[in-house]
């Protein structure tokens, strides 16, 4: 099935703050290992520990690896559309995946004036196809 191609793709900053959250996170990680090091030669655990923290070593640097390379085929793959009637998702690199929201009502606030004054809700249903469309029965 030959699906149109959606209108919106993520911000173009993503791949780059997710490969700087990646980091972070990596950072954190090697700290916390060569911690668990340090403390494996100071209390001089058997030996399989040691291999098993050479076999965290290796994961840690293969994810490590795969940080730098997963944000860009994420942002190439993830496309979304918003309109009055309905919001659809699609992703995959092998193999493209259509979602819409799970749930039976979603509803949308906007914000107009201060303090929350103006509030306008939008009310939306779940279509038989999977789509989802504005209800204004609800109102």
């Amino acid at each position: 099935m030959n699906q149109p191609l959606l209108e919106h793709k993520l911000s173009a900053n993503m791949p780059k703050v997710r490969m700087i959250s990646d980091t972070i996170g990596n950072i954190i990680g090697f700290i916390v290992l060569g911690v668990i090091f340090g403390v494996d030669a100071y209390f001089k655990w058997p030996n399989w520990m040691e291999w098993i923290l050479y076999g965290l070593l290796v994961f840690t640097i293969i994810g490590t690896i795969w940080a730098f390379i997963e944000p860009k085929y994420l942002y190439k793959s993830w496309r979304y559309q918003i309109d009055e009637d309905y919001l659809q998702l699609t992703y995959g690199i092998f193999k493209k995946q259509w979602v819409t929201p799970p749930h039976q009502n979603t509803i949308c606030i906007n914000e107009s004036g201060s303090n929350y004054e103006g509030l306008s809700y939008t009310f939306f249903k779940s279509r038989d196809d999977g789509f989802f469309t504005r209800d204004t029965s609800l109102r």
